[in-house]
Formats: C-alpha cells, sequence, structure tokens
C-alpha cells in the first residue's frame, strides 16, 4: 500500500508540498502590492454588473417551500424565465445601467435570468464608468503583475441601488483548488492496477463490491467510494445517471481525453462523448491547476457513468469564478454542480475595524452576495450545488497564508473557505477511511474507523516515532467551522451540536514593528456551520488521478475537492432514480438527521473520531464532518417515498 511506504524524505517534501499548493493572493492590506502606475488604458477586460434580485425574502421563502414534503410547492421549480420574470431586474432598471454603459461607449448582453449584463472594452472606459483609475501592481507574495483600481469603484446614484459589484475591475488570481496529494503521491499504471483486482483480499471490499474498485487505500477509484457509501445497489437497478446533465465549475482547463482514460482505465462503462467544455471569460488556461478539474470530471462522471457532463471552465482571476457559476445557473441545463475552488470567506470582507467599537465591517462583501443570488437561482430552479470546504481544517486561511510567529508572517484564526460557507451551498467535508500506516522507522499504527480528516494523526505520529519538530503539518485537513457573515439558516436551527463562532478570532499579521490586527472576526456568533455531508478525502486513503498535465496517473490524491464532485455524481443518480431534480440537499438532509438519527436505515454513517485541527468527531452533527457521510441507497429511499 502506499500509505504504508517508508518515507525517508517525507518531511522536506511535505515542507515543499506546503510552500507551493497555493497559487492565491490574499485579503487586501495583508501584505501591499507594489504599485506599478497606470495600467495599460487600451487593455480589453470583460466586466460583468450583476443586478440586484426582486422579493428576495419571497424568494428564500419559495426555496424552502420546494423541498417541503406537503407544501404545495414541493418540487414545484421554476424554469429560468419564470425565475427572472418573479425576480429579476425590471425593464427599467435594465434600461438604465445599459444607458450607464452606453453613456461610456460600451454595450451589454442580457443574461436570460436578468440578473448579469456581460459587457467588455478598455480599462480606460471602465476606468472613466466607475470613477477608479485602475493600476498595475507586483504581488509582494508572488512577483506576479495584475491591475486592479487604485481606489473603491464607485457607481452612479442611478444604479447604485439595482447593481452589485464584485471584483470585476480586477485581474487578481485568488482562488484555490481543494486539492491535495500525499508527498509520494507515485505515478501509476491504471491497467496494472485493474489487473491486480484478483489479489486484494476480500477484507478490503465486500464480497459483491463494485467490480471498478481497488480497495488499496491511496489507489482508491469511484468504484471504491460506492463500496464505502453504499451506491452499488442503484447501480444493480439499473441507475447509472442517464438522462441527467452534471456541471462542473472551474478554473483551469483540461484534456477531456484524461477522464476517458480513467474510466477506461479501471474498467467502467461510460456514455461515448458526453464531455461539452464551455469557456466563460474566454475560458481558463492549463496550468497546474488542470488536475482538478480533470478529478473533477472524472469523479462526477464516474459515479454517472451514462450522465452528460458541462464543465464551465473560466480564468482564475477578477470576477470569472462567479461568471461561470452564473454562467452554469442561468443556462439551467445541469440537475446538479459543483465547484472544487475557493478562498477563506474572510478575505471577503473589507478592512475591518480595529478600535473595538464593533466586532467587525463586512460591507466590502459583493462575491458573496452574488454568489447567494446565483444559489438563489440554483435552488428555486432545482438545481443541486456542492462545494469543497478546504483543506486547512479549521484554519482556512493557512494554506494560503500559513502560519508563525516571526516578522512577515500571520496567525491562524478559526476561519471558513467561501462559496461552501453560503448557507444556499451543500458544503462537502472530508474524511479519512480505516487503513493501516507506517512512517520511517515507527511501528505500524491503524484507523478502524473512518473518522474526521486532519492530520494531525501523522503530525502526532512523527512528534512521538520520528521527533518533535522534524514537521509540521498544521493544519491540513477537512475545512470545517463557523461563518462568521451567513447567520445560521433554518435547517440547522434544531440540529444538535451547531456550534458559534469562537471568540477572540483576529487575522494578524506580525510586522517588524510587532503584531498588526488586520481583522476582528465576531465571536459568539450563530453563523451557518459546515461542512453539511462528508467523504473520504484523506490523501493517505486517497484516489487515483489521471491528468496529462501532471504527467498521467498518480495515486495519493486527496482534498475536499473529491467530495464535491462525488455528491455531484451522486445526486445525478438520485435525480434519475427519483425521475426528477432532487433540488437543494440541505433542508432535505438535515430533516432526515434531525428526525432519523443514525443506525442501519439511516441514511447517514455518524463520524465520531478524529478532528480537523479544532473541531472533535462526536455524536450528531459537528463541525469537523456535519451530519456525517452517505448511506446513498437509503437515501435514495428515503427521497423517492415522498
Amino acid at each position: 500500500m502506499l500509505a504504508q511506504l517508508h518515507r525517508k524524505t517525507l518531511a522536506a517534501s511535505l515542507t515543499l508540498l506546503l510552500a507551493t499548493v497555493s497559487t492565491a493572493t490574499f485579503a487586501a492590506g495583508t501584505k501591499p502590492a507594489a504599485d506599478l502606475g497606470a495600467a495599460n488604458a487600451d487593455q480589453k477586460v470583460n466586466v460583468t454588473l450583476v443586478l440586484k434580485l426582486h422579493n428576495q425574502e419571497q424568494l428564500e421563502q419559495y426555496v424552502q417551500q420546494t423541498v417541503t414534503p406537503g407544501h404545495p410547492n414541493f418540487r414545484r421549480f421554476l424554469t429560468t424565465a419564470q425565475f427572472a420574470d418573479k425576480y429579476g431586474a425590471t425593464d427599467q432598471e435594465i434600461k438604465r445601467v445599459q444607458n450607464f454603459l452606453r453613456q461610456n461607449g460600451l454595450s451589454g448582453t442580457l443574461l436570460p435570468n436578468r440578473m448579469a449584463i456581460r459587457t467588455s472594452g478598455t480599462l480606460s472606459q471602465f476606468a472613466t464608468a466607475f470613477q477608479a483609475p485602475i493600476h498595475n501592481y507586483r504581488s509582494a507574495e508572488n512577483g506576479n503583475v495584475f491591475h486592479r483600481p487604485s481606489k473603491a469603484p464607485t457607481l452612479p446614484a442611478s444604479i447604485a441601488d439595482n447593481v452589485l459589484l464584485g471584483s470585476s475591475l480586477s485581474s487578481e488570481h485568488k482562488v484555490l483548488s481543494h486539492r491535495i496529494s500525499t508527498p509520494d503521491a507515485a505515478k501509476v499504471t491504471l491497467q496494472a492496477t485493474a489487473k491486480a483486482q484478483a489479489s486484494i483480499a476480500a477484507a478490503a471490499k465486500p464480497a459483491a463490491g463494485n467490480p471498478t474498485a481497488t480497495g488499496t487505500p491511496g489507489e482508491y477509484t469511484v468504484g471504491d467510494v460506492a463500496n464505502f457509501y453504499n451506491i452499488n445497489p442503484l447501480y444493480a437497478r439499473g441507475i447509472t445517471g442517464k438522462g441527467t446533465t452534471v456541471a462542473i465549475v472551474t478554473l483551469s482547463d483540461f484534456y477531456p481525453s484524461d477522464a476517458q482514460a480513467y474510466w477506461d482505465g479501471i474498467g467502467l462503462t461510460t456514455k461515448a462523448n458526453r464531455i461539452v467544455k464551455v469557456a466563460v471569460d474566454g475560458g481558463a488556461a492549463f496550468d497546474g491547476g488542470s488536475g482538478e478539474t480533470s478529478l473533477d470530471v472524472e469523479q462526477a462522471g464516474g459515479l454517472a457513468p451514462e450522465a452528460d457532463i458541462l464543465v464551465y471552465h473560466a480564468p482564475n482571476s477578477g470576477s470569472s469564478f462567479t461568471n461561470a457559476a452564473l454562467q452554469a445557473v442561468s443556462d439551467n441545463v445541469a440537475d446538479t454542480i459543483s465547484t472544487s475552488w475557493g478562498l477563506p470567506e474572510i478575505f471577503n470582507f473589507a478592512a475591518l475595524n480595529v478600535d473595538g467599537a464593533k466586532n467587525t465591517d463586512t460591507t466590502d462583501v459583493g462575491d458573496l452576495q452574488i454568489w447567494h443570488q446565483i444559489l438563489l437561482e440554483a435552488a428555486v430552479q432545482g438545481q443541486s450545488f456542492f462545494a469543497a470546504t478546504g483543506d486547512s481544517g479549521a484554519y482556512d486561511t493557512v494554506r494560503g497564508l500559513g502560519v508563525g510567529t516571526t516578522p512577515g508572517t500571520f496567525n491562524a484564526p478559526l476561519t471558513v473557505d467561501s462559496p461552501a460557507s453560503d448557507p444556499l451551498m451543500t458544503a462537502a467535508g472530508g474524511t479519512t477511511t480505516p487503513f493501516s500506516y507506517k512512517f520511517r522507522t515507527g511501528p505500524v499504527q491503524s484507523i478502524t474507523k473512518e473518522q474526521v480528516w486532519g492530520w494531525d494523526y501523522i503530525q502526532n505520529y512523527f512528534d512521538q516515532y520520528v521527533g518533535k519538530g522534524v514537521i509540521d503539518l498544521f493544519s491540513v485537513g477537512a475545512g470545517g467551522g463557523v461563518s462568521v457573515y451567513w447567520k445560521r439558516p433554518f435547517y440547522q436551527l434544531f440540529t444538535q451540536g451547531i456550534r458559534t463562532s469562537a471568540k477572540n478570532q483576529t487575522l494578524t499579521y506580525n510586522d517588524t514593528t510587532g503584531p498588526q490586527v488586520l481583522l476582528k472576526l465576531p465571536g459568539n456568533f450563530h453563523g451557518r456551520n459546515l461542512p453539511d455531508i462528508s467523504l473520504n478525502a484523506d490523501p493517505e486513503t486517497g484516489y487515483i488521478v489521471v491528468s496529462t498535465v501532471d504527467g498521467g496517473a498518480t495515486a495519493g490524491n486527496g482534498g475536499t475537492s473529491f467530495v464535491a464532485p462525488q455528491l455531484n455524481g451522486i445526486s445525478a443518480l438520485l435525480t434519475q432514480s427519483g425521475h426528477r431534480r432532487v433540488g437543494f440537499w440541505n433542508p432535505q438532509v438535515y430533516a432526515l438527521q434531525n428526525i432519523f438519527g443514525y443506525g442501519s436505515f439511516s441514511s447517514f454513517n455518524d463520524i465520531r473520531q478524529g478532528d480537523n485541527w479544532y473541531y472533535q468527531g462526536s455524536g450528531g452533527y459537528e463541525p469537523g464532518s456535519g451530519i456525517g457521510t452517505l448511506n446513498v441507497a437509503n437515501f435514495d429511499l428515503f427521497l423517492r417515498a415522498f
């Protein structure tokens, strides 16, 4: 087993891993970027103006009604046209925005949902329109050059009340892929792996297990996921995702042939020619995140082998992330959607005051509000949406900012990831499935029950058997915690184990002159808890991925980036099984957990062990693994019963 190999270079490899996983830039003001002066005035850029929805409180209520059995609106999902008519911008509001664009030499295209107008022009035109000079900057983090407004953009009074401004005018790269690998992630030959299945011990998988499974930690496939979470009974009934469509929202391009090579390599029969790539804002690049897109397609499409697949790919800059999600939802072709990208929720905030007068100032949350509008539309259209919670445990800033006490470093506040933190998103957390492991000269040890994923178990092993200070894995693990922006949603009001935010949390930068408090976070805030559902995500019990950009097939891949597309594929199966869209998962899964709890007929497996460096596994809900993991066949029975 890969996970049992001696790792002579483990410490050095992990240091490199944790130093290079981030392509993000961070909250404004954490490390000043060098102002290089005015950007090229003639540079062409795409900008999306998001129009505020009408009757949002009524819309929130309608979403709840669509997933409430017995209500007249139960599963009465809207079309995009119906959504636009009931909740989109009015003709007059659209005309005012278009007039504003026209006055500045611009024109725009209205999306069918009447929630956004896309336009393009030069930086000079947008600088004039939004009264904000646009400069080039050099990042103090990685030396990259990007452009952004040199002061806060402003809108004329005629449209200010109708438009949400996100990060459209910035080209700063900022969003992380939530994929992570073991330091000894090795190339594997899929054909050899498939041939070796006959020698897998019977204990590694049930006798009636999935034929595409390997039973080998670090080399797991979608077949192993089917074994872990009782998906096989659906396959036995002929449920394969036929007639459904899944969508992937991503920020790196990929080769569809990689996904087909993965499915063929594990012996999985799939629908032919089912992948369609949709480029948003010019499309994404082939880069270090391409493996993320490959695994998303491989996992979602592997669990639902006859589903069609739409891949919405956009550049990792500006507002292209929200634009890709907006397109996927406005198109309303996909029954279920996932994304495995995100950034700390608090990076969306304005600079928080530090005078103690308030807990926090969260005025600069345009992207959070835009995501919420997108998710409202998805939910009311019956589209299920899943997002990874991140791989930095309960301390979401650490993977991007690091942690330390010396000048140039940051502390580590308890934080969560966005867009997973939105109450209308199903947040996908992570676990470690049972396996045995051995590092260097230490003894073999075992995890005997599925537990919350946190690499403190490896940290503790090294501290005890190798030596303290040899390795620092803080805080690699499954993202989870309490939002300090989104209030506790209705579906968590009666859930035992829901937490409030911890007190005395700040984001602090250690300057040469001493600690500088950048953000004060609200304590005891009754916020949305995440994750909602978890599945295996630990790279030590991780998966095979095929990615040409990464050199082919590799093992030892993990992260909550696997869980989001896995739930996406599972949702497609449930859609086919029930002959209708599942809709917004959260009210349904929390109701089932609250009413029926855990047991032989439950839809969930309780995770009572492990931790994500802060939140411990325990009975019922906890912000390490959420409700727990799925028993998909049981969940399917409950959904079909209503």
